[in-house]
This record gives C-alpha cells, structure tokens and sequence, in this order.
C-alpha cells in the first residue's frame, strides 16, 4: 500500500507571491489552479491512502470549493474531513477559520472513521481512519511545547485501545525533530518510516522534520521518499508498505 501525507497549506501557494500585497495575503484568497497541481501531483503517485493537514472545506477563501471532495472526486477516492479544532472552539463561528481542517482521502475499502478530540491546544482534531487490516491517525499538533507533550499522552492512549496494526501520520511541529518526539515512539512501539530523519520544511529550502509517518507492529516498510515540489510550504512523504498482524505485548 502506498501512504501519502502532505500540509497543503490551504493550497494557497508558495512564495513571493503568497505575501503580496501585504504578508500572509495568500491566506486570504483562492488559488484553484495551484489545487489542480496539487491534485494532480498527488494522482500521480497513485496513492491508497492521502492524509491531507491543512485542507479549505468550504469558505470564501476557496470560492466554496471543498478542497476534500475535489480532490476525491478527481481521482476516485473516498473522502472524510472535518473542522479541526476542538467541538467548544469559538475558531468555529468565525469566517474562513470554521472551514479549515483535514482529511483522509482513500480508495473506497475504507470500513469507516472516528473523529477524535485532544483536551489541550487550539487544533485538536484526530481522525482515525480505519480499514481492514490498519487504523490511520491524521493529527496536526499544537504549536506549543508543552501543548504536544499533552497531545502525545492522548495519542499514546487511543493507540494502545486500536488492535489493528497503526499507523500515525501528520504535521507534529517538532522543532526539534524526532528527538522531541523519542519518549512518545519508543512507549507507543512506533517507528518512524523517514529513518534519515529528512526535513520537510520550509518546501524551497527543507530544515525541519515537521511532517512524521509514524508506523507500529505487523507493517513493513518497504520505500520512502520525499518528493522535491513547492506547491505548498510543506513537502509530501509518500511511504509505501506492507501489512501483516500485530503482535500485542502482555501488560
């Protein structure tokens, strides 16, 4: 199976431009043909899986275009996506900021998803995707330090309820990489499929290993890249695998 996980930003584009007239312009308006590259970027790769952070639903900003649907429909994908910050959140009842969220978008063998909430930090959204071999989580983690350790905890727990093989994908915000991240892996069984620890961040001139496909017991990986395009801020991981059977350790 081929895993591809990208923050698109919005699809609202990447540099010089992006700042015009004024900074973070780009925010602020639609940019359909840079979703058309994306999309078709993403195509390419011919994708089982897409974890998309970072994704418009809806506003103004994208011309009502839900970004999610688009994009499935365009390659005959399924598509599930929410809003992602926390149920109380007042970023719920604001323009532009209500319809920002993630999504997974998978050929259609998916048995369904659950929507998960983290009790800390402003984005809180956890979608678990779940087949019928694999559990997915796509998460998008606080900003803050001490926010992600709490998120981490949450994570820790929803995993060790999942008796399918896991796999955790998304935008940790790890500024420190996989160093900040070490304790998490190592409770949780988890292995990171970029063992060279490559940065995907920022797209012209990569620094930071922001961007993690996490994996645990019963799958294998067997290729992992990350491709060199700038259509977002963020470059995509594509990492192909194969699933056998979890082994649970005794507690």
């Amino acid at each position: 199976m081929r895993l591809l996980l990208w923050n698109i930003r919005y699809a609202s584009g990447y540099g010089p431009s992006f700042h015009l007239p004024v900074p973070g312009a780009g925010y602020l308006r639609s940019n359909r043909d840079n979703l058309e590259r994306i999309t078709r970027f993403i195509h390419g790769y011919d994708p089982d899986i897409v974890g998309l952070v970072e994704v418009d639903t809806g506003s103004i900003r994208s011309g009502g275009v839900n970004q999610a649907e688009a994009m499935a429909d365009s390659m005959g994908h399924y598509s599930t996506y929410q809003c992602k910050y926390g149920q109380e959140s007042l970023n719920r009842g604001l323009p532009i900021v209500r319809k920002q969220g993630n999504a997974f978008l998978a050929a259609p063998r998916v048995k369904g998803e659950r929507f998960h909430y983290f009790d800390t930090g402003i984005k809180r959204l956890i979608i678990e995707l779940e087949l019928d071999q694999l559990s997915v989580f796509l998460v998008h983690l606080s900003l803050k330090y001490r926010h992600r350790h709490f998120q981490l905890r949450y994570l820790h727990e929803l995993i060790g309820a999942t008796s399918k093989p896991v796999i955790v994908a998304g935008d940790f915000n790890t500024f420190w990489g996989e160093h900040e991240i070490y304790l998490f892996m190592e409770a949780a069984g988890l292995k990171s499929a970029n063992v060279e620890g490559l940065p995907s961040y920022p797209s012209r001139s990569p620094r930071k290993e922001l961007d993690f496909i996490l994996y645990g017991d019963g799958i294998s990986v067997e290729n992992f890249e990350i491709p060199s395009v700038t259509f977002s801020d963020h470059l995509p991981l594509v990492c192909d695998f194969k699933i056998g059977r979890r082994i649970r350790s005794a507690a």
